[in-house]
């Protein structure tokens, strides 16, 4: 059975309505298997036609159409997935793929497949960030055999091939000049159709190697709009809907909603190479004048965590080892005009950028405010053409440790490096984090280049959200995923 619709006061009722027109249009399966398909809703449209060798790699992760050759496991380490096992000797890394593996066109799972697609996302640009600063080559050794071969011995290359980004498609898929995944994957679930950016359609796929679907199929629905995600699920025209809004959890019964701790940090980049955050000292103004807590409790109603650093509580082990960190003192803002950005997309951050302003302004700052959908500002906002830039980011999503998201966005050649920073003292930390192997010497060099980071004020970290998920009371079996992979597995149905 499906939710029933519940109340709304009228304003909001008319409001939502006027979102949510035609958005939640019944999608046509392509499949006849007799059942409820998942209605789903989610937050970002495609940003790239679904191109795996983009951030929409994790949405074909979510709806399990796309595969890679390994997973992670809640602690973050490597598991088996489409590779059995696998073994490092020196710099490179043999893989022994899964037998009996077919792509959703019936093509068979070979080396050749997996040395397509990982030579394609090596030599992508821009990269895959989870290969920033790092140089991979994969050969076939036979059929069922691939070597992953690195400049230096990198502890983390299983990790790393446990991205999204990296996927594993049928050669067909890389036909044209962009990569295109409908009816190239490997999961439970055949992407059949993309509607551009307002809705996509996959369908079961019955020699599906783990397994057969409970669902007949998925039919997603792209929702920037926080207030009409939260109205579908209310009205029951949406039977999971991903990142509800904090001002729109208090409308939803609480036995519709999953509050999960996440490895995400909402942080204030400050462009360290022109205008006025070029300074030190007014950097440091901006830091002493932000109060992250009372963003928490306005603007989250105290459902996220003060930031004590780049990486939250989703990683209990950062606190232990985090010291107190050698900063430059405040100067005076004296009247300089700056123009921070975000996106609308995550419902709060228009409301961290407005608290944001308002705390700023109290310091000495003059504040401009530019919002956008992220589809529109991301470009700017790499490019560098704000004084600062308001961005919720993952710090683990990629391989389960942060080392990659750190380099990503902090080292002078990381291609997400909004803060345009160029330091030695932190490329030097950040170089050591990822040579550094797995355990507890690593997690001390990840502080340390979070430390080195920290000191240049170049990210100002305000706090860590938690993500809220709403499933329907006739949802069973959908996931809750702290690094965002998982959504619509092979279990997830509506009863």
């Amino acid at each position: 059975m499906r939710v029933p619709a519940r109340l709304l006061p009228f304003p909001a009722a008319l409001a939502a309505s006027a979102l949510l027109a035609g958005c939640f249009a019944t999608t046509e399966a392509t499949g006849t298997d007799a059942g409820e398909r998942v209605r789903v809703a989610m937050m970002q449209p495609p940003r790239s036609g679904l191109s795996p060798l983009s951030d929409d790699a994790f949405k074909l992760s979510r709806w399990s159409t796309a595969e890679t050759l390994v997973k992670l496991d809640a602690d973050g380490d490597a598991r088996p997935a489409l590779a059995t096992e696998w073994k490092q000797s020196g710099r490179s890394w043999t893989f022994t793929l899964r037998e009996g593996v077919t792509f959703h066109d019936g093509t068979e799972l070979t080396a050749e497949a997996v040395v397509r697609s990982l030579t394609r996302a090596a030599g992508a640009s821009p990269k895959p960030r989870i290969l920033d600063g790092v140089e991979l080559t994969v050969e076939a050794v036979d059929a069922a055999t691939v070597t992953v071969t690195t400049p230096e011995e990198d502890p983390l290359v299983p990790q790393r091939l446990s991205s999204p980004q990296l996927s594993i498609l049928a050669a067909k898929a890389y036909r044209g000049k962009t990569v295109n995944p409908v009816g190239a994957g490997t999961g439970p679930f055949e992407l059949t159709r993309v509607n551009g950016t307002s809705s996509a359609a996959l369908d079961r796929y019955d020699d599906y190697w783990g397994g057969t679907a409970k669902a007949p199929g998925i039919d997603v629905t792209f929702v920037p709009d926080g207030t009409a995600r939260a109205a579908a699920l209310r009205s029951g025209e949406a039977d999971i809907v991903e990142a509800v809004p904090v001002s729109q959890a208090a409308l939803l019964d609480e036995d519709l909603i999953t509050e999960v701790p996440m490895p995400r940090t909402n942080t204030l980049y400050l462009n360290t190479e022109k205008g006025a955050f070029q300074d030190p000292a007014l950097r440091a103004a901006a830091r002493e004048a932000i109060d992250a807590e009372s963003i928490v409790k306005g603007v989250y109603e105290g459902r996220a965590d003060v930031a004590e650093g780049l990486l939250g509580p989703a990683l209990p082990w950062a606190s232990g080892l985090r010291e107190p960190v050698r900063r430059a003192k405040a100067g005076d803002p004296d009247g300089r005009t700056i123009t921070i950005g975000t996106f609308t997309d995550r419902a709060e951050l228009p409301e961290v950028a407005a608290a944001l302003q308002q705390q700023l302004q109290k310091a000495g700052f003059r504040v401009k405010l530019e919002v956008r959908e992220y589809a529109n500002i991301e470009s700017d906002a790499l490019a560098g053409a704000f004084d600062a830039f308001i961005l919720s980011r993952a710090t683990v999503l990629d391989s389960g440790d942060p080392a990659a998201y750190l380099y990503s966005d902090f080292a002078s050649d990381g291609s997400f490096n909004i803060s345009q920073l160029a330091d030695p003292a932190v490329d030097k930390a950040l170089h050591k984090a990822g040579a550094t192997p797995t355990g507890d010497a690593r997690r001390q060099a990840v502080i340390d280049a979070e430390a080195a980071v920290l000191a240049t004020d170049a990210a100002v970290p305000m706090l860590h959200e938690r993500v809220i998920q709403g499933d329907a009371a006739d949802v069973v079996g959908a996931a809750h995923d702290p690094r965002e992979r998982e959504l619509v597995t092979l279990d997830t149905h509506v009863k």
